[in-house]
């Protein structure tokens, strides 16, 4: 068996920015420090610890799995890595559906991607924190991989029984100049202060348009559709149109996979926000956007509950 390259892209510790003042509060009897905080701020600041010790709990468990593997690896944090994914044969993302969102950004169609979910959600803390504070962690929509069936998961790749899916991704232009980075989630067209009314042919707070795989996120609290994940098509939604008339039919729709979405920005300026602010690009006055599902997909092992819901 050919022994296969992996890279391990791990979510940062740094984004809980508290837990290094959670550690000082809680853990030092003899520090003054405490007295700063409330009981429901040392509370959070627990919750904020406990996130980062199980994130890099579980990341000492994948990482002792992976020893054990026939396989060379090596592990990188997300913020480290700034150049394309080259020569390597898998790629495993640690943390949740952010660092697989940020990890397409450097991939191209010919490495899958595995998504592990470091930290899930526990539903019996939701509930007992619910009063205090909201305890849900990343979705996890695309991470098919916990701790409990990480293992499994892996060497069903390593030894070729399971198969990625290929999901779209939406190719982005302006003035026919491709712009490098493909939109796995969405797009959003806006002025640069949101409390600016843009223009398109019609007023409004700004477009958004999302793929199959994004539209369970920003696109679904708007008040868009879910679709299945492996859909080729891309849903649309002006935000906050502003008398719309006779072209109210026109706010939400779809965009076929062989159709190309050309938009007109008619402010003097506005930013294009790809995969939420993970890569922003400026407009000028006279600029057009060209949107489709055209660019190279994102090969992904997925969940087979996740598939299920598009058969």
């Amino acid at each position: 068996m050919v022994r296969k390259r992996l890279l391990m892209l791990l979510k940062p510790f740094d984004v809980y920015p508290s837990h290094e003042s959670a550690v000082h509060s809680i853990s030092s009897s003899t520090s003054n420090r405490h007295k700063f905080y409330s009981p429901e701020e040392l509370q959070v600041l627990r919750y904020l610890h406990d996130r980062t010790l199980a994130h890099k709990n579980a990341i000492d468990f994948f990482q002792n799995i992976l020893k054990k593997k026939v396989v060379d690896w090596k592990a990188v944090f997300r913020s480290d890595l700034s150049k394309p994914i080259r020569d390597v044969d898998l790629v495993i993302t640690v943390g949740g559906d952010g660092t697989l969102l940020q990890a397409s950004h450097l991939m191209d169609d010919s490495i899958p991607v595995l998504g592990v979910n470091s930290d899930p959600t526990r539903p019996e803390e939701v509930a007992e924190l619910n009063e205090e504070f909201d305890a849900t962690r990343s979705t996890g929509y695309l991470c098919a991989a916990t701790a409990n069936n990480f293992e499994h998961i892996l060497d069903g790749i390593l030894e070729n029984r399971s198969e990625p899916s290929e999901l779209a991704r939406m190719a982005v232009s302006v003035n026919s100049k491709l712009i490098s980075t493909s939109a796995l989630n969405d797009v959003l067209l806006a002025h640069p202060c949101p409390a600016t009314v843009s223009r398109f042919s019609f007023r409004s707070s700004g477009l958004r348009v999302s793929t199959g795989a994004g539209s369970t996120a920003a696109m679904h609290s708007a008040g868009g559709f879910t679709m299945p994940v492996l859909s080729k098509e891309l849903q649309y939604m002006v935000r906050e149109p502003i008398s719309p008339g006779d072209t109210s039919h026109l706010m939400h729709g779809l965009v076929k996979s062989n159709e190309t979405m050309d938009i007109t920005w008619f402010c003097r300026e506005g930013l294009l926000y790809i995969d939420g602010s993970h890569v922003v690009h400026s407009v000028q006055l006279g600029d057009t956007i060209e949107l489709s599902s055209r660019a190279p997909v994102l090969k992904v092992y997925l969940s087979p509950q996740l598939l299920s819901h598009c058969e």
